[in-house]
């Protein structure tokens, strides 16, 4: 089923009393929400002990956790010494997503460098090749791993890359980050068949069954010429994007993601928002 969840402890999870995410589930009970996104953006800073715990209060609770890895991930580094640890951080990430009981691994792809724009994805393809084998050597080939849709012209991550770079294994499911595309596209997305457009696209490429329960992030956000700024909330009525008309595009595709809200400090409202505009549009 469809489920909708915070990226992180929102600004009111402190304001409420909360401390610790183990107690995360609780407060999302408190907004209906069904998922959680933890996030190893700036690495991993968390004790295997930790993360056992924090997969239990989840694992009782029944809501599901995700994790989001290492910011630092450049899989179109030059530098093939350098690009080891990017192998580690997706691969230590994956571990401690099993301490937690998740099955979703979300991480950014690469970076363009110097590099021309066809050698950083050709070496961003080569790479998760390499990626894939060890996922299957390290016997995590049961987790989804997702490599995300990216807001900065500079980065690795148009749709049309991530598809492809899902071609490489059925480990790898599409991340589709549409205030990042939205951002990149210079507000490209408004109306529903904006949004009917890109998944239809996915769907023809990877078929129905690979992308039926893909990885969503969503989120207005300021963008300049060079795509995205920063994140923003729900108040914002100048970026966009909008989710109603993404939400009508999902129940007519029939399709059940789960949906991150990564609102800039009201991730569990935002959430909620989403989770109600599409229990509406669905007749729920």
């Amino acid at each position: 089923m469809i489920k909708f969840g915070p990226s992180g402890n929102s600004a009111s999870f402190y304001l409420m009393g909360y401390k610790h995410t183990e107690q995360a589930p609780e407060y999302l009970d408190k907004f209906g929400l069904d998922c959680f996104e933890y996030s190893f953006g700036r690495g991993i800073m968390l004790s295997a002990d930790k993360a056992v715990k924090i997969g239990r209060a989840f694992a009782e609770a029944g809501k599901e956790i995700s994790v989001h890895a290492p910011y630092f991930i450049n899989f179109a580094n030059p530098d093939d010494e350098a690009v080891k640890k990017s192998y580690g951080y997706v691969l230590d990430s994956a571990k401690y997503l099993k301490l937690l009981g998740g099955k979703r691994l979300v991480f950014h792809p690469a970076a363009q460098g110097k590099a021309s724009r066809g050698e950083a994805v050709s070496r961003t393809a080569d790479r998760l090749k390499v990626l894939r084998d060890m996922i299957y050597e390290n016997g995590l080939e049961d987790l989804m791993f997702c490599p995300e849709t990216m807001g900065k012209l500079a980065q690795i991550g148009t749709l049309e890359e991530i598809v492809e770079f899902c071609k490489t294994d059925r480990v790898f499911t599409p991340a589709i980050d549409f205030g990042h595309i939205n951002a990149r596209e210079q507000g490209s997305l408004k109306t529903a068949a904006d949004y009917k457009s890109r998944l239809e696209y996915a769907i023809d490429e990877l078929g129905y069954d690979r992308v039926k329960n893909f990885h969503v992030h969503f989120s207005k956000i300021m963008y300049g010429g060079r795509g995205e700024i920063k994140h923003l909330t729900f108040d914002d009525v100048v970026y966009g994007p909008e989710f109603e008309p993404l939400a009508e595009v999902i129940k007519e595709l029939e399709l059940e993601p789960y949906i991150v809200s990564e609102s800039d400090g009201t991730q569990a409202e935002d959430a909620r928002t989403m989770k109600d505009i599409y229990l509406r549009v669905a007749g729920c």
